[in-house]
């Protein structure tokens, strides 16, 4: 049996903060009053809250006084076995759930996290990160954290290797190898975050607007497990969903998106048997038939686990031209049209120059060209002939049924 297909970045991350149900939205409706007053008193207890913790020294006793606190502006943390945590592990690794998760470990128990992203300052030593002054590679990163794990008196390390978060519920982003390059033994911690009526964060979202529904909702539930979270990990990494985010800012900014940059004539239809599927599978099945027009010998399956992560045409057509996405051709019905495909560049383009009339004013590259300027013209080359093809393809096609319909 097969695996399933690891999730796309559309399940890893909400792009919505309110529910899609009705009974919930009006639940939240008639909740508003009482969020918006326990929203300005948590800001006031939120100040002492703050206060407190810069003014005691690191302890069990402030820990202890800051979670009582915390409870009041509706952060409830649990964990499931504190016997299972080893306590002379120097660094934990953590799934990577919203922008306050080494806030509320940090309330268990004492660890650090250094800060990765944004200028150093007050607001970064404010929202409880550690600041190393190190502002080059990784690998100096890795240095200076070791470095700092050598001194016994120093707290452990809390780090994240997703570094980036997502909703907790469907997968992990693939983790980055360097956090376990510090030290030979880690702890994991496996985070899950409940709250009702809205969701748990926002992907595009700033740590400000995080804080104020924080306040805003009844409670947020922080629980540390001492099981599997029950998710599966995906090849997607931080960099994925900073360009899913771009994508979606993109089609929110035009008044009618359309499903895709084709003639509404050239889409394919969909057929009857989906008329019951979810709206999500029917765009990934429109969007691998329009592949399918241009690379007919790729099995479909192979297409749409691509297009569900990469969830847009041209990148899984560039992927499989590319060798990046591995397949074996159908049947020699699918290859009387087009060659046999080849998981090398140069096969790609040698096989698209067999059946299709290339420009002879500027001839597809059958080499890896050294400039990446160069390779961008020839993979749009190569598109653009593919691309052409399936038109004619298309075209001849239906052209041959209007004909034999014809009395």
């Amino acid at each position: 049996m097969e695996p399933p297909a690891a999730p796309g970045p559309e399940r890893l991350f909400d792009s919505h903060r309110f529910p899609s149900d009705g009974f919930l939205l009006l639940a939240l409706l008639l909740y508003a009053p009482v969020g918006l007053c326990l929203l300005v008193l948590r800001l006031f207890i939120g100040v002492h809250v703050f206060l407190v913790s810069c003014a005691l020294p690191d302890s069990v006793l402030r820990r202890f006084i800051v979670r009582v606190m915390c409870s009041v502006l509706g952060l409830f943390v649990r964990q499931s076995d504190p016997r299972l945590r080893d306590v002379n592990v120097r660094v934990y690794i953590a799934n990577h759930v919203t922008q306050f998760d080494h806030n509320v470990i940090n309330l268990l128990t004492s660890c650090n996290t250094p800060a990765l992203n944004g200028a150093p300052g007050f607001i970064c030593w404010s929202r409880g990160f550690m600041e190393l002054g190190v502002t080059g590679s990784r690998a100096e990163l890795v240095d200076s954290l070791k470095v700092y794990s050598s001194h016994r008196g120093n707290p452990p390390l809390l780090l994240f290797p997703e570094e980036a978060a997502t909703n907790g519920r469907a997968g992990l982003l693939r983790f980055s190898s360097w956090p376990f390059s510090i030290l030979d033994v880690v702890q994991p911690v496996a985070l899950q975050v409940q709250r009702p009526l809205i969701t748990v964060s926002v992907a595009d979202s700033s740590w400000i607007t995080e804080l104020l529904w924080t306040f805003f909702v009844p409670f947020t539930v922080y629980q540390l497990l001492a099981m599997e979270l029950g998710v599966v990990s995906t090849r997607l990494t931080a960099a994925d969903k900073t360009e899913h985010m771009k994508r979606l800012r993109h089609t929110s900014l035009l008044p009618f998106a359309p499903a895709s940059s084709q003639p509404l004539a050239a889409r394919p239809r969909m057929p009857s048997s989906l008329t019951g599927v979810a709206p999500e599978d029917v765009r990934i099945t429109a969007m691998a038939q329009r592949v399918k027009e241009v690379l007919p010998h790729v099995p479909l399956e192979v297409i749409r686990i691509d297009l569900a992560q990469t969830n847009c045409v041209d990148t899984t057509i560039a992927n499989l031209l590319e060798g990046r996405v591995p397949f074996f051709p159908e049947s020699k019905e699918a290859g009387t049209d087009l060659p046999a495909p080849s998981t090398s560049q140069a096969a790609a383009a040698s096989g698209i120059q067999g059946s299709i009339a290339v420009p002879p004013s500027k001839p597809a590259t059958k080499q890896f060209a050294k400039s990446p300027v160069e390779r961008h013209l020839s993979l749009q080359e190569r598109k653009r002939a593919l691309y052409d093809y399936a038109r004619r393809r298309f075209a001849e096609k239906h052209g041959a049924a209007r004909a034999g319909g014809s009395p």
